[in-house]
């Protein structure tokens, strides 16, 4: 499939036909950057959960789990920063009243020079065939050699504005480098204005006494205020890991391209809690094991690649995200960053509570140093989906799939009895029965056989267990396999050792 924003339209209405992700309010003519999980989407989404929850947290002795309130106390976003500096640069455009992140279209402009390059390569690649040198093309080509230098002075700029809030400057930059509206193709933009991200709500029955809340922008502040509880009541030693999966809440302005970016969402998050000095090794350490786990979920590296940040975060002395190829271009699905001990110790500041830990190896308390590695569920839910989606030719004409892991598949196998008579039915349901306890299974008996086929493809069921009439004399069925359509005989029997082999990552 290529990336294009075609392809985004196909994902999108296949997640509306299939029953994976529907606009929220839909019959009220919908909610902007809000949208629900569908029978088949929901089983997805906690698939990816319990594998994230499994590899993270079940299968290592150094990590545990929490779940933390949505509400906390409101002086936490004070320390955080989020109160003072969870903000997003916005500019407008006075002709068509669209309001956009000014970064985020300094960042378009990059990745359009970016394709520019890529499409140069490509099509000297084709020219030269295997005699290309791709490094030395890049060195040798004046058009190259420009746009790698655009680039580059774009993102110092660009970084150094954001850093130092200079705003002004970063205006002129977007004026500078001919940065339009896509609506009124125009580039008459007002000031940049910062605009903070949370959301507030009030606690408390009486109105003129109810004090400020704010639903958590992210979910690692939970784990930091719940850091010594955690350690002392699972006798964990440092380092260790304390791991979360919770709904998070931004009030993004600029929400688009489906549940990439929305307002609403969950994150998988785990904070690592490590001696001063051993950071950096930790954080090289979870950038390879986070890389890995993609790799174990089908993502090859034509379709990730590391990011390290130019401009840090208040909180981090290193940060790196791992970005995947969705079609509208590379951007991030995890962050893995060094927070310092910058959240323990703004936490004891504000409260006048040590937050620290005591190591009986050197017989001294320290604040220990944090690795966090943050990655976005409904991200993830379209990283897969897009990297699993798939039109294929076949005999009959064009055949949509999901090849999705088997692990991460909303149902595995689907019972199918070949027609509704001659107590196929009775038969296959017995089958569901057998194989409910073991599997995910799902049950249709409308429209032929070969419709069901493609219909199971479509939501992406490795395997399809059919019921015939000679299932009735022999006890034997149909097994087909989703990704190469082979059926092969089985007996009844046979079909719950033979899937189990089959469902590995």
């Amino acid at each position: 499939m290529s990336n294009n924003s075609t392809d985004l339209k196909k994902i999108i209405s296949h997640c509306k036909e299939y029953g994976y992700v529907f606009p929220s309010s839909e019959i009220y003519d919908g909610l902007s950057a809000c949208y629900d999980y569908g029978p088949f989407g929901v089983e997805l989404k906690n698939n990816i959960k319990d594998y994230w929850w499994r590899s993270m947290v079940r299968l290592r002795l150094d990590v545990v789990g929490l779940d933390s309130s949505i509400f906390m106390h409101p002086d936490i976003w004070k320390a955080s920063g989020h109160v003072d500096a969870f903000n997003d640069p916005l500019i407008d455009n006075k002709d068509s009243k669209k309001r956009y992140r000014a970064d985020q279209i300094v960042e378009n402009y990059i990745d359009k020079i970016v394709a520019k390059v890529d499409k140069e390569i490509k099509k000297a690649e084709k020219r030269f065939g295997d005699n290309f040198n791709k490094n030395q093309f890049i060195k040798t080509s004046d058009r190259v050699q420009q746009n790698l230098k655009k680039i580059n002075e774009t993102k110092e700029l660009l970084n150094k504005y954001l850093a130092d809030e200079d705003f002004r400057s970063l205006k002129k930059l977007i004026e500078d480098i001919g940065v339009v509206c896509p609506v009124s193709g125009t580039s008459n933009w007002t000031d940049i204005r910062k605009f903070n991200l949370m959301f507030s709500t009030k606690i408390g029955s009486v109105a003129d006494q109810a004090s400020q809340l704010y639903l958590r922008p992210e979910t690692a502040q939970g784990i930091f205020v719940n850091f010594l509880s955690v350690q002392k009541t699972a006798r964990m030693k440092i380092p260790f890991g304390i791991a979360q999966i919770g709904k998070s809440f931004r009030n993004e302005i600029i929400a688009r391209q489906f549940i990439f970016r929305m307002r609403e969402f969950e994150q998988m998050e785990m904070q690592f809690f490590v001696k001063p000095g051993q950071e950096m090794s930790w954080f090289d350490y979870w950038k390879a094991e986070r890389k890995k786990w993609h790799n174990t979920i089908g993502f090859n590296d034509d379709v990730l690649k590391f990011h390290d940040h130019e401009n840090l975060a208040h909180y981090a002395n290193a940060a790196t995200d791992i970005e995947f190829k969705f079609p509208f271009g590379f951007k991030e699905l995890e962050g893995i960053h060094s927070r310092t001990d910058f959240d323990l110790r703004s936490h004891e500041r504000h409260t006048n509570k040590k937050l620290q830990y005591f190591d009986s190896e050197i017989n001294d308390h320290y604040t220990p140093y944090v690795v966090e590695t943050s990655i976005g569920l409904d991200r993830m839910f379209l990283a897969v989906l897009c990297n699993s989606y798939k039109e294929e030719p076949i005999k009959d004409g064009i055949r949509t799939v999901l090849n999705l892991p088997p692990i991460l598949a909303p149902f595995k196998i689907a019972i199918l009895p070949l027609v509704k008579k001659d107590n196929l039915p009775d038969k296959s349901k017995e089958i569901y029965n057998k194989l409910k306890s073991n599997f995910s299974c799902y049950y249709e008996e409308k429209d032929s056989i070969g419709k069901r086929y493609r219909r199971q493809d479509a939501l992406g069921t490795p395997f399809c267990v059919t019921i015939d009439h000679e299932t009735l004399d022999n006890d034997t069925v149909t097994l087909r396999y989703r990704d190469s359509m082979d059926q092969v005989r089985i007996s009844i029997d046979e079909l719950i050792i033979t899937i189990n082999n089959k469902l590995t990552i």
